[in-house]
């Protein structure tokens, strides 16, 4: 006779629901300066409660970012009106079709209190957050500018006097005329382009390259600058495609050129290298 038998494995264990956050407790995304270059959000944790609770770790959810994986914290908030807590967060969600709309976020965490084992707890961000909103603007627009063309600095840098020669440089990828019509200085550079006048350089439709000659020279001299240079290389380009709605494209040197612009800037400030 044979008996069938069903079942005889260990069944799978649904997840836990998420519990609500503990009285007092509750967060808000924030950024700061230095975390620009490194995709990097602050949640602000308050809590106005009499217990401290355990942060394990922090993960961001929304459909408008990558969903990374979750991030340790690994930190006890006692009664406190902010104390930032530093989460990666992954690239926006773009579409070629224009710039999409902020979707809601929420941030997940998995918390403890009075030594008890970690809960997941989900802490609904306010919709629109304007943070996320701004975030998600500026990367779409530059994702929109790139499918046209590639924007970077050329290869080739001379000294002249005080100054640092050489060009922006765009490249095609894709369909359309891109039309550059301001490149920005940076916390410690100013950028001045040879062309005076709107757009400063074009690359045709039927054009592969392009190239706008500008000169680069040190905004600021004081030691205290170059220590906190987190926002030194990021260089910000207002472009067009086929004469549409201007984006803003960040545009960063490469490491090795980077180096080479501070200490060219140290060497024309007299600070040392």
């Amino acid at each position: 006779m044979v008996v069938s038998i069903t079942g005889c494995g260990a069944a799978a264990q649904p997840s836990p629901p998420p519990v609500n956050p503990p009285p007092g407790v509750s967060v808000a995304l924030h950024q700061w300066r230095s975390d620009e270059p490194v995709h990097q959000l602050q949640v602000a944790v308050t809590n106005t409660g009499d217990k401290p609770v355990h942060f394990a770790d922090l993960q961001l959810i929304t459909p408008s970012f990558e969903t990374l994986p979750p991030q340790r914290a690994d930190a006890i908030i006692g009664r406190t009106p902010r104390t930032d807590l530093p989460i990666k967060y992954g690239a926006a969600r773009c579409s070629p079709q224009g710039l999409p709309e902020l979707q809601a976020a929420t941030v997940v965490a998995h918390l403890s209190t009075d030594g008890g084992a970690p809960r997941k707890v989900v802490f609904p961000v306010p919709h629109p957050d304007p943070l996320l909103s701004r975030l998600l603007r500026d990367e779409c627009a530059a994702y929109l500018i790139k499918q046209a063309a590639t924007i970077e600095f050329g290869a080739e840098w001379t000294r002249v006097g005080k100054a640092m020669r050489g060009n922006l440089v765009l490249t095609r990828r894709g369909a359309g005329t891109v039309a550059v019509n301001e490149v920005g200085g940076t916390t410690h550079y100013i950028v001045t382009p040879d062309a005076k006048s709107r757009p400063l350089v074009e690359l045709g439709a039927a054009e592969q390259r392009a190239e706008l000659p500008m000169e680069l020279s040190p905004g600021r001299c004081d030691g205290h600058a170059f220590a906190e240079a987190k926002k030194a290389f990021l260089f910000p380009v207002r472009a067009s495609v086929d004469g549409g709605e201007e984006r803003v494209i960040i545009v960063v040197p490469p490491k090795p050129m980077q180096d080479r612009f501070l200490r060219y800037a140290q060497e024309v400030c007299g600070l040392g290298g």
